[in-house]
């Protein structure tokens, strides 16, 4: 089975059965064909059973935590890629493992999948702008950032983010500063992880005007999000500027049979229109 077959068959499970590293290094596989899955999902399980044998005895969930960010970004060195943050290794996790770097929610990936098995349970949050990591602690709640070596967010950090990723006004007259913080800080599924990991692939390499690599991540996104109809469309889209003409026209017909009333719909008739010449040409 290949690995956009692999992906899908692990993504068809309950959200409790997907393993959210090996999905992530399947997305990794497109970008690295025949990727070694199994040897990287080795070198997790072995990085956890070297940190369990320095975990204090009878130490709490603060210790673990503090054992955790002593193991990865003092001893091991990982760090968050702020020079060259747009690279898109640092959205692949084969190349986080190697490199000991990468960006914040991969590097929150491999903080939750260590720290899951040293028997912390800890969740994503899918932060506005900036992913990162929580903890339940007796009734209070630990934010941590593993971009910035796992440090502790204060209520005044999270803040200062929102400050900077949301606009005054854009939250209906509700000052940025009021807005309550638990809207923010709700956990992250593992396809919701997935779906923000793809979207960061997704602007880098529309950006640097790839076309292949941007339909394997389009074809991945549909993948995890079927009902992201917009991604249906940009494929696409995407497509016909391949001059995959059939492949483009599908594309948009089931777009438009799911988004009759889309604000674009008239554009997509039009290109509909014009795809289904360029098809009968090919005939």
């Amino acid at each position: 089975m290949d690995a956009p077959d692999r992906f899908a068959e692990l993504l068809a499970r309950d959200e409790a059965e997907i393993d959210l590293a090996r999905a992530c290094l399947l997305i990794a596989a497109d970008a690295y064909p025949g990727l070694d899955v199994d040897g990287y999902l080795g070198e997790i399980e072995r990085l956890a059973a070297r940190l369990r044998g320095r975990l204090p005895k009878d130490g709490g969930p603060e210790d673990r935590v503090a054992a955790l960010n002593r193991f990865l970004f003092d001893d091991l060195g990982y760090s968050g890629n702020a020079g060259n943050y747009y690279d898109p290794r640092n959205s692949y996790l084969n190349e986080v493992l190697d490199r000991r770097t990468g960006i914040p929610i991969t590097l929150s990936v491999l903080y939750l999948e260590i720290g899951r098995r040293i028997g912390l349970d800890l969740v994503g949050v899918s932060f506005p702008g900036h992913f990162l990591v929580r903890l339940r602690l007796r009734g209070a709640i630990l934010v941590l950032d593993p971009f910035s070596g796992g440090e502790a967010q204060s209520e005044a950090d999270l803040r200062e983010r929102l400050q900077r990723v949301i606009p005054e006004g854009a939250a209906g007259g509700v000052p940025v500063d009021a807005l309550p913080l638990d809207q923010f800080l709700e956990p992250a599924g593992k396809r919701q992880i997935l779906a923000r990991l793809l979207r960061n692939l997704k602007g880098i390499y529309r950006d640097a005007h790839k076309p292949q690599r941007l339909l394997e991540v389009l074809n991945r996104m549909l993948v995890v999000a079927p009902e992201a109809h917009g991604e249906l469309r940009e494929r696409g889209l995407l497509y016909q500027s391949m001059e995959c003409y059939r492949a483009a026209l599908k594309d948009l017909q089931d777009y438009s049979a799911l988004e009759p009333e889309a604000p674009d719909i008239d554009e997509v008739r039009a290109k509909l229109v014009e795809l289904s010449a360029q098809c009968a040409r090919l005939n």
